[in-house]
């Protein structure tokens, strides 16, 4: 027996996508930078730009149509209908992160990491020693004692 698809086509999945973007708009006015500037100390708020991400996508469907994990993850071939727009969905989520990460908006080694795009260097030091030669030390006449 199929389950019961909570959201019926991916155009519906869009259309919830396209609702999540405009709740960002919201949430932009509630988060504030607070700022102190000009000579007298004037109080300044600007509203940040909030990113997207999987989860804030995850939770506004939760909270506005039914869980979408399953429509991300397709057990057994279930939401194959549903690839491109999900495709979709992760792609756009990524590009914003990264394009807000290289222009500042957002923290870039956040960013990074959320994407998978850490710096990884492998530093190979080679060092050689020479072999060291002793030497007899007459330490009874260096410090001065006779």
């Amino acid at each position: 027996m199929a389950k019961h698809k909570y959201i019926e086509t991916p155009e519906k999945l869009m259309e919830a996508w396209k609702g999540y973007k405009e709740n960002l708009k919201e949430q932009n006015k509630e988060w504030l930078q607070i700022q102190y500037v000009g000579r007298n100390g004037e109080r300044k708020a600007d509203p940040l730009k909030v990113p997207m991400t999987f989860e804030g996508f995850k939770r506004y469907c939760r909270e506005n149509l039914s869980e979408v994990h399953h429509y991300f993850t397709n057990p057994d071939g279930a939401y194959d209908d549903y690839r491109n727009v999900c495709s979709h969905i992760k792609d756009e989520i990524r590009e914003c992160q990264i394009v807000g990460g290289l222009l500042g908006v957002y923290n870039p080694s956040i960013t990074q990491r959320l994407n998978g795009l850490s710096d990884k260097q492998d530093i190979e030091v080679k060092t050689q020693v020479s072999p060291f030669t002793s030497f007899d030390l007459d330490v009874s006449e260096d410090n001065g004692s006779s």
